[in-house]
């Protein structure tokens, strides 16, 4: 199996892309990305130096990866998404000159499988979004967020629960939660949720 790239996209020839994978228009893969089998980097997106992508990750049109972060397999991220990678950003140092790529070090967002990113959501690097947890559209992550979480607002806070199809959990008693998608019920311990 081949990948695809679209002719207006931009793949450094150092970067790795994975097969069955499509790169569509106008996006940018920089140096040493590497991105796994079954991705789709959509139209305008951007893929930073060094980023690590999983298998059968979607990036929606005009997200913005930046390095150095980690995207699990399975994970969703969409449109317009910011994953910063600067926690004190300035154009200039103390002494008013133009700050350069030697003068910060680079802090990234870490995103475990099959976790969801909302439209138009920013993760402040450094976080670590957990397995399975959703991120809603708009939302501003400055913390991070459990294995499946459902956090929303600006900060994020955790304002429920989700399995793994997405679909918010209902209490099912005796500490237990219940998918009313697919039945699966998990348990929370201290600091997460996890299968029962």
């Amino acid at each position: 199996m081949a990948y695809r790239i679209q002719p207006t996209a931009q793949v450094d020839e150092s970067a790795v892309v994975g097969d069955g994978t499509s790169v569509w228009e106008l996006a940018q893969i920089r140096e040493g990305a590497r991105l796994g089998e079954g991705c789709v980097i959509g139209r305008g997106a951007y893929i930073g130096t060094g980023v690590r992508l999983g298998d059968n990750v979607k990036v929606q049109n005009y997200a913005l990866v930046y390095e150095p972060a980690r995207l699990a397999d399975g994970v969703f991220i969409g449109p317009a998404v910011v994953l910063t990678n600067d926690h004190n950003p300035r154009a200039v140092g103390v002494d008013g000159g133009r700050k350069g790529a030697s003068d910060w070090e680079a802090v990234g967002v870490d995103i475990a499988e099959g976790a969801s990113i909302g439209a138009r959501a920013v993760c402040v690097a450094p976080v670590r979004i957990g397995r399975w947890a959703m991120v809603a559209a708009g939302a501003v992550v400055t913390k991070d967020v459990p294995d499946h979480a459902l956090v929303m607002g600006v900060p994020a806070r955790r304002a429920g629960w989700v399995g793994r199809s997405g679909e918010r959990l209902k209490e099912a008693g005796d500490g237990l939660w219940e998918c009313p998608a697919t039945g699966e019920r998990y348990r929370e311990p201290a600091g997460g949720l996890e299968l029962a």
